[in-house]
């Protein structure tokens, strides 16, 4: 694996070799968007890849003595536009945001991507240079090969098939993996334990606060929700993870506890066997990894009806399915899945269903098949 800067310690895993490479490496990104900063306005230019700058990588890559090449994640100014068209050898996408098939933007609620990006499609809220458009066009100049995609949830795959930039391309769904043997539950009560939490009371988690300032993750929405449930579902208590607690706490209206920034698989694997469910208000979402990891725990996830979350959530049997942006019946689902009658078998069900669906070695089968098919 060839990434920008490696921090795992996994020699599987090649990042740059010297410090002033890793120093340009990370500067990258920053000074891709710089370049653009002075002629465009926007809320927030982080949520976007020009993909400009050369990388030098693809000679290396083309010479290399791989069967296939297996692009990820590769914004940020890790390989440019131009050079991705450069590349020659079978290759393999995996898309984990809706960059490709866009403008600059890793996701817009716009719909430029499927009728094109042309002068008179422009949303009212942007201004300056069109940079989406521009990044559109540049892609639809350098990527005339048709590459193999692929989509970890189905609504991402529709996405592309609905694009006017890659709607002639091949798209399979493939799941991201998750190592079951590795992510499972532990006892809930020694959980608790060892996190400090109350062992009497139903604990419902969700992630950071700080989600509120990205509307596409939806906090707005539970907290509209949690107001519906005051009163209503006692001894519940909620866990945010991913923050510290803040000087002033918001009133939510229950009893609040934070983890702080919970960095190795252990000890999240510990916070999601506490939890009795976990919350995804998200807008928009591919196929999050944080509701993965909560069924793999045997933890129930209640979401929105949306983008890939109904990959992950089978309705009211690993969790709730709520219609989209509803928040009445978000509140009934948080209030069943804590409530349900049959609580054991819904965790349960919550773990048999992500070892069927996104279990490491079933994964690894689908894209060995795939990457055969190229050769």
């Amino acid at each position: 694996m060839l990434v920008d800067w490696a921090v795992s310690g996994d020699w599987t895993v090649d990042g740059h070799s010297n410090k002033l490479r890793k120093g340009i490496a990370k500067v990258r990104p920053t000074l891709g968007r710089m370049l653009f900063k002075p002629i465009v306005q926007f809320e927030n230019l982080n949520s976007h890849s020009p993909s400009v700058l050369p990388s030098g990588r693809v000679d290396a890559l083309n010479a290399s003595d791989a069967d296939v090449l297996h692009l990820h994640w590769v914004q940020g100014e890790m390989l440019s536009i131009a050079e991705i068209g450069k590349l020659t050898k079978p290759m393999v996408w995996t898309l984990h945001d809706m960059w490709a098939f866009c403008g600059a933007e890793h996701y817009t609620e716009d719909l430029r991507w499927q009728h094109g990006y042309t002068t008179n499609n422009r949303p009212n809220h942007e201004s300056g240079f069109d940079l989406n458009r521009w990044v559109w066009k540049r892609k639809l100049k350098h990527w005339k090969k048709p590459i193999q995609i692929v989509t970890p949830s189905n609504w991402l795959a529709e996405c592309v098939r609905n694009s006017t930039l890659m709607r002639d391309w091949p798209v399979t769904v493939i799941p991201n993996p998750i190592d079951t043997e590795r992510w499972k539950p532990i006892d809930q009560g020694l959980a608790r334990e060892l996190l400090g939490l109350p062992k009497d009371k139903h604990l419902l988690l969700f992630g950071a606060i700080a989600g509120s300032k990205d509307p596409r993750k939806g906090f707005d929405l539970l907290q509209e929700a949690l107001g519906k449930l005051r009163g209503e579902i006692l001894d519940t208590h909620l866990v945010i993870f991913g923050q510290a607690s803040p000087k002033t706490p918001p009133d939510l209206g229950f009893p609040i506890h934070y983890t702080g920034h919970l960095h190795d698989d252990l000890s999240l694997q510990v916070l999601y066997s506490a939890a009795d469910a976990f919350v995804l208000p998200s807008r928009q979402d591919n196929l999050p990894n944080t509701g993965v990891e909560a069924l793999a725990c045997g933890t129930p996830v209640v979401a929105f009806n949306t983008g890939g979350l109904p990959d992950i959530v089978d309705h009211q049997n690993n969790g709730y399915l709520a219609t989209a942006f509803n928040t009445d019946d978000l509140a009934c689902g948080i209030k069943w899945v804590l409530h349900s009658s049959h609580y054991k078998k819904l965790r349960q069900k919550s773990r048999d269903y992500c070892k069927e669906q996104f279990h490491n070695t079933i994964i690894a089968a689908t894209y060995s098949l795939l990457y055969s098919s190229l050769r």
